[in-house]
């Protein structure tokens, strides 16, 4: 098995961009949560979210691309270009087929689709662009990013809901480990803040409703949450073979060790009530990476301020860990950034590098009533200033999908 390593980050979400941005405003507790002001709702219940309001995507592609993109590859190409730049990647004289791009999508160009289907409606088939496909369909993201960094290696668009970006990258991580890649460009974007997805998340009771006051919105593991708050973004990192990654003297911010993944197979929405499914991803996790109970030193979770999944969460994280449950410090980088859906995964696992390489959890936000249901170490109020060595970021997604994982300090 050859070792993974990460060696550039690359976000883009509703409180910064670029990881110095990104992380001073984690450091900040900046909240990005607030009335959407760039598009109308129309008779949406619910009129917040955590937008991007200052994004030029003209500074990662030309005009004429930028055009026939949707903001979902707008996004993608923006944080992989991040990622790159990071890195101090030369992908130039990478080998161009041991260079591949995993960049998952939840709902890929949704905006395209809406509106092309507006404009058949009111105008007929004939008015469709001819670059509705390439705009729409959810692998676009990382044909692009491929197309522009001339990566001829693998390259997959992973879908899993909420998990997406968190599978893209334990997916890349297996095929560095196999010899399939030597670096992998891996994460996720969405841009699916926009009415039709708001009203179908409002429709199913998922969304906050805190109308009056939607910065305190998502609460993650508060005994007031009642749902989450869509966001919207894209998290790429850079994942590399050790040996290929120390041969350029490229920095490393942590080693890549375990990868869980499973299916709950019982609920197209609702987690499972014993968090068989969660468990058994976060003890393969552990397993792959050699660590046991006492060795997590902080854990990023999925954390989106829903009744449910909070719960559920918490009773895997005592299920897994029993005596030390209370111990290990737990934060959810939603309640900042909103839940980003398919870029969630990847822009969490930036926060908790954060955590590793500075020694440094950040807070999470409007966690002011606990939850008996929740019983953790929630990390809020001020962000907590200590050693992290190991972390483990979680992600679970509509359908029961599952997937968590695992990294340390390189040493």
């Amino acid at each position: 098995m050859r070792r993974v390593v990460v060696t550039g980050l690359g976000p883009l979400s509703p409180i910064a961009a670029g990881k110095g941005a990104y992380w001073q405003a984690l450091r900040e507790a900046k909240n990005g949560i607030g009335p959407i002001t760039t598009f109308d709702l129309g008779d949406c219940p619910v009129t917040f979210g955590a937008e991007i309001k200052e994004f030029d995507p003209t500074h990662w592609m030309d005009g004429k691309e930028a055009r026939r993109s949707d903001r979902v590859i707008q996004f993608a190409a923006a944080a992989a270009g991040m990622a790159v730049e990071d890195a101090e990647l030369d992908t130039a004289s990478l080998d161009p087929y041991k260079f591949g791009v995993y960049i998952g999508s939840g709902q890929g160009g949704i905006e395209t689709s809406f509106n092309s289907f507006k404009t058949m409606v009111e105008k007929g088939s004939k008015r469709i662009s001819p670059f509705f496909i390439p705009m729409m369909i959810s692998n676009m993201s990382t044909a692009y990013v491929a197309i522009r960094h001339r990566a001829k290696g693998p390259n997959l668009c992973v879908v899993t809901a909420c998990a997406t970006s968190l599978h893209s990258m334990g997916e890349a991580y297996h095929a560095i480990n196999r010899g399939d890649a030597d670096v992998i460009l891996a994460g996720g974007a969405e841009a699916a803040l926009r009415a039709i997805s708001i009203a179908g998340f409002a429709s199913m009771k998922a969304l906050s409703t805190r109308m009056d006051s939607p910065e305190t919105a998502s609460r993650p593991f508060d005994k007031d949450r009642d749902g989450f708050v869509m966001g919207e973004g894209a998290g790429v990192l850079v994942l590399e073979e050790l040996e290929h990654a120390k041969a350029r003297g490229a920095h490393i911010y942590a080693e890549f060790v375990g990868y869980g993944t499973s299916c709950d197979a019982g609920h197209i929405t609702a987690p499972d009530e014993n968090a068989e499914g969660a468990i058994y991803a976060t003890r393969r996790a552990m397993e792959m990476a050699g660590w046991k109970p006492s060795d997590v030193d902080h854990i990023n979770a999925h954390g989106t301020s829903t009744p449910l999944n909070d719960k559920t969460e918490a009773l895997m994280i005592h299920k897994v860990f029993g005596e030390y449950a209370k111990k290990i410090p737990v934060t959810s980088t939603k309640s900042m950034i909103g839940h980003c859906l398919g870029a969630a995964g990847a822009l969490e696992t930036i926060a908790a590098l954060q955590a590793i390489e500075e020694g440094y959890v950040h807070p999470t936000l409007n966690y002011t009533t606990p939850d008996p249901d929740c019983d953790l170490f929630i990390v809020a109020g001020a962000g907590l200033n200590r050693p992290v060595e190991r972390a483990l970021v979680n992600s679970f997604g509509f359908g029961g999908h599952n997937g968590v994982l695992a990294f340390q300090k390189y040493r």
